[in-house]
């Protein structure tokens, strides 16, 4: 049942900033030898509740960032945020990975 509540933002007249989560290098092993590729997952966010998650594959590092950039900020979502954390408890199940998050203490900064 997919999540009816989440909507999605236009990337005009917003903020953002990216930050790098992973860079992986992927090989392919072919008849003719090895193929290394890049592969980058990419976060951007205006700090303030819009973010996006973007999975960049190419032959170079920078090209393989860039490509994620441009991914996120096609897939930006508004989270709801109250008193600088999410409102409450989350748990979900994605693929093969359990997710669970939950509101930040007061003064960490999260």
């Amino acid at each position: 049942m997919p999540n009816t509540n989440i909507r999605k933002v236009k990337t005009t007249d917003l903020d953002l900033k990216d930050r790098l989560v992973a860079i992986q290098r992927v090989t392919k092993v072919t008849k003719g030898g090895r193929h290394f590729s890049f592969a980058a997952i990419v976060v951007v966010g205006d700090e303030n509740g819009i973010v996006g998650y973007g999975l960049g594959k190419a032959g170079e590092v920078t090209s393989a960032i860039t490509k994620g950039i441009e991914d996120a900020k096609k897939n930006l979502v508004k989270v709801p945020v109250y008193k600088g954390t999410i409102p409450h408890e989350q748990e979900s199940k994605f693929g093969g990975a359990q997710v669970f998050i939950k509101p930040a203490a007061p003064g960490t900064g999260v």
